[in-house]
């Protein structure tokens, strides 16, 4: 039981896991009020906002509240938030565009009667931009805060 309690009661770890479906959910939203939703955006990456960048800023959130800005846990977090959102907007969004022009050129192929490099359409929405990452962020750091503010210390 110990484990159990220790697990619901991590408040870094539900501030990850808050972070990271309050934006898919967001996500959802987005998508279904702009009439674009698709089942395959369920477990898909990009878009608005950042589910990366919201994962990682909740961590990074809560570690500051529960262990304090000089804390060793805390700047993994931060560290490795900067990692990911820069990967999320660098070569993430670049291979999203890469797919883009690829999906184009296996078009332009197919209509002019040649056999395309691949039958299968590459997924054009990878990274994320700016403005998303910044989404995600706001809405990490609220989650990380949330958290760390309402959930109790102790369950069982």
């Amino acid at each position: 039981m110990d484990i159990v309690n220790a697990l619901l009661t991590n408040k870094v770890l539900i501030a990850a896991i808050a972070g990271n479906f309050s934006a898919q959910i967001l996500k959802w939203i987005i998508e279904i009020c702009k009439g674009t939703f698709s089942k395959e955006r369920f477990f898909g990456g990009g878009g608005m906002p950042s589910t990366h960048s919201s994962t990682v800023c909740a961590i990074a959130a809560a570690a500051f509240i529960k262990d304090g800005p000089n804390s060793s846990a805390f700047a993994i977090a931060l560290f490795m938030a900067f990692i990911v959102m820069y990967d999320a907007n660098g070569v993430r969004l670049e291979t999203g565009m890469q797919a883009k022009a690829f999906n184009r050129l296996r078009q332009r192929d197919r209509l002019e009667g040649k056999e395309p490099v691949t039958d299968e359409s590459m997924n054009e929405i990878m990274g994320h931009t700016m403005p998303e990452i910044i989404a995600g962020i706001v809405l990490g750091v609220c989650m990380g805060i949330v958290v760390s503010l309402v959930l109790p210390e102790k369950i069982f």
